[in-house]
């Protein structure tokens, strides 16, 4: 495990004495996986160091921070992203014990005659052979909250079990994450749901304590009792609903048959902050039962209830977003799959529906439809409890399947071309135009959709008694 890394190093070479590769990358190398980008502390000169750099490999450099001098060389001939931090504290030694992990506390100098030595002050290499996470210190996580993130992403990006006095050290600090930067936050937490089993991360932060400080509504969700339709309190429902979202967004073709190539595809679309839209629906996911505890209510009868948690989860769950700082279309993105989770599910009841029902659905989930109709597949398969009849599952997914047909079908077809302009139909109803007129519109579009309304003439004979009747037998 601890064999030179002289082939890893030598491109840094330019940087001379008092440079050492440190961190992540060290780590990747010497467990033979692909090393993406290395950190280099330095003692001296980061600017001058950097220029050195760049000019020896035909590379570019730009300055990552000012207030750390740190800068970043990439492109020409080095073969990953380098980037260059001032020593933290006087010395290497030093340095590597402000660090989080055993394993992240690794270094070796890039030139000189002990270039590629591993340096381990603190059992790192030990660990990678164990496969184990263990703290640096104690106070690494009090340092900083966010490295609990970390903790979690790591242990199940490299397979790796968390040390238990790491595990007590978390939970004893989760605390401390409420007063962490939203950004930071955002971004760690984007890279748990980028990971092929997210399910597994969240778990894991349920584990040592950072997804119930992170969220305080699904930490008062743990133990909450549901009805006898649920097989799970609060909390053991939306980890599941979880799973059942991240397997889906992995393989959707058990439930979506041959409609999972399009699901695939709608599901691996980029949406923002470097999410596609099926990662940010492990948001929904997550969110979606967030405002039960708030909700919870029992009835004289005895019955288990959380009316408007839908309404009130979206205003929760757009706070949340705020605080962290996502980008708008994101946070607008996760807001709806949590408001409009239930509706699907309360469809069932009305099977078999008309085209006119399954277009208000999907019109009222853009645009994530594709997403709404997974989130609320993943909450059905997580309700199994004792009053759950397994043909209400059935009869779910198989509605699922037909929304979800539905909505491709409209999208190849494209939009409906509207048979008169606005100002035309404005004429047709006798009115001047105003708000009202994109109601009218609509209720006509839909007309169309259903064939009910195929020429000018029936659109203008349409508005005219749209307008003068009782609005909502349209």
């Amino acid at each position: 495990m601890s064999r030179p890394l002289r082939a890893e190093v030598a491109p840094l070479a330019p940087l001379g004495d008092g440079a050492w590769a440190v961190g992540g990358g060290i780590r990747d190398a010497l467990l033979g996986r692909p090393v993406a980008d290395l950190d280099v502390a330095v003692a001296d000169r980061p600017a001058e160091r950097a220029r050195e750099l760049a000019e020896a490999h035909g590379a570019r450099r730009f300055r990552l921070s000012a207030s750390f001098g740190s800068w970043r060389v990439f492109g020409g001939r080095l073969p990953f992203p380098v980037d260059l931090t001032p020593l933290q504290g006087p010395t290497l030694e030093a340095d590597l014990a402000r660090r989080d992990l055993t394993v992240n506390a690794l270094a070796a100098p890039v030139a000189g005659p002990e270039a590629g030595e591993v340096v381990d002050h603190h059992g790192g290499v030990a660990d990678l052979g164990a496969r184990r996470l263990r703290l640096v210190s104690a106070s690494a996580l009090a340092d900083d909250p966010v490295r609990m993130l970390r903790l979690a992403r790591l242990a199940l990006q490299l397979g790796f079990t968390i040390d238990p006095e790491a595990v007590r050290q978390a939970r004893a600090d989760a605390p401390r994450l409420a007063g962490a930067v939203g950004e930071r936050l955002r971004d760690e937490l984007g890279r748990v749901l980028r990971l092929p089993e997210a399910w597994r991360g969240v778990e894991l932060l349920d584990e040592i304590g950072a997804l119930g400080a992170l969220v305080p509504q699904l930490e008062q969700s743990r133990g909450m009792e549901q009805s006898p339709y649920h097989h799970k309190d609060v909390l053991g429902h939306v980890l599941e609903v979880v799973r059942h979202a991240s397997e889906l967004l992995a393989d959707p073709e058990p439930v979506f048959r041959g409609l999972a190539p399009r699901v695939s595809d709608a599901l691996a679309r980029p949406l923002a902050d470097d999410l596609t839209a099926g990662q940010a629906t492990l948001y929904g996911a997550l969110l979606h039962d967030m405002a039960k505890p708030a909700t919870r209510a029992v009835t004289p009868e005895g019955r288990v209830t959380f009316m408007a948690h839908d309404r009130a989860g979206a205003e929760m769950a757009d706070a949340l977003f705020r605080r962290l700082k996502t980008s708008t279309r994101l946070r607008e993105f996760v807001v709806l799959l949590v408001r409009q989770h239930l509706p699907l599910g309360f469809m069932v009841h009305r099977m078999p529906l008309s085209l006119r029902q399954i277009d208000r659905y999907l019109r009222r989930t853009a645009p994530a439809e594709v997403e709404e109709i997974v989130l609320s597949v993943a909450d059905r398969l997580a309700t199994a409890g004792p009053m759950t009849r397994p043909s209400a599952i059935t009869r779910h997914l198989a509605l699922a399947r037909e929304v979800m047909r539905v909505h491709f079908e409209l999208v190849d077809r494209g939009p409906i071309r509207p048979l008169l302009p606005g100002d035309a139909l404005a004429r047709a109803a006798g009115r001047p135009p105003g708000p009202w007129l994109a109601e009218l519109v609509d209720a006509l579009r839909e007309e169309q959709l259903v064939g009910a309304v195929r020429t000018a003439k029936e659109a203008e004979q349409f508005a005219r008694r749209w307008f003068a009747s009782d609005r909502s037998t349209f």
